[in-house]
């Protein structure tokens, strides 16, 4: 498979998605998700394909968020479908029967954090910084960051990080409870593949089966809820100030 916005590599039955756009923090545009999408889709019909790890390029970014460039193209009505696009593309990390670690080397921003929420469970650098800052923009979480952050960290925290748009680091990550390790960031790639190498001594049936059970408890009307109101924030003035003053690099003045 050749991609130009990720990198992928099999070895020893394990797949490594790498999002390849360091420049632009691996910033998620239409182009990553479109093939993100197709990676997945092979991994779900690749037998050699075991377990799987998603990670950023570079030493700053696992995915800084998305491009807000291309939101300044995107109809006002189209929000809630551009939202639906990203879920159930996530939707397919999270429900594939082979277990997907995030293995987060740098900042998980917007929808970087909700691609690291998607895989099964998050490993991260020391250097790594988590958030959803998308009210900066006039926007709240689109990919399934409301449902997935609070599942995570509860309620409580969750709101916080999500209505200041503040940042964590790795450690108070790892105390709420959003990733399971934290580690240098040389060892980081090596201790994922430690764990998911012990995954793959179990029973891979068994695997898919507890990922089921587990992502079954989950109600997925909330995922619905969430692509209708970014819809709804999409189409304000709010939201037009908030990403012209991120492309404008100067702060935002919300009426």
């Amino acid at each position: 498979m050749t991609f130009s916005t990720i990198q992928t590599s099999l070895v020893n039955h394990i797949f490594t998605i790498i999002i390849n756009r360091p420049d632009k923090l691996n910033a998620l545009n239409q182009a990553v998700l479109n093939e993100l999408n197709e990676a997945m889709e092979f991994v779900y019909k690749d037998e050699k394909i075991k377990g799987v790890i998603i990670t950023g390029a570079g030493e700053k970014a696992f995915v800084a968020g998305a491009d807000i460039a291309e939101f300044v193209s995107v109809k006002d009505d189209e929000g809630a479908t551009l939202s639906k696009k990203g879920q159930d593309i996530f939707f397919k990390i999270e429900n594939c029967p082979k277990p997907v670690i995030a293995a987060v080397n740098g900042f998980a921003l917007g929808g970087g954090c909700e691609l690291a929420m998607a895989c099964h469970f998050r490993l991260a650098s020391s250097k790594a910084k988590f958030g959803q800052p998308e009210v900066n923009l006039g926007l709240i979480p689109g990919y399934g960051g409301t449902q997935r952050l609070t599942m995570l960290i509860g309620k409580g925290k969750a709101m916080e990080m999500m209505m200041t748009g503040n940042m964590i680091d790795a450690n108070e990550a790892k105390t709420l409870g959003l990733v399971n390790y934290v580690e240098t960031p040389e060892n980081l790639i090596p201790k994922t593949k430690e764990i998911l190498n012990v995954i793959l001594t179990k029973s891979p049936v068994a695997i898919s089966k507890i990922i089921a059970a587990v992502n079954f408890y989950f109600d997925k009307k909330g995922f619905d809820e969430e692509a209708k109101l970014f819809g709804e924030v999409f189409s304000t003035d709010d939201k037009k100030e908030g990403t012209a003053a991120f492309l404008e690099k100067r702060k935002p003045v919300f009426k």
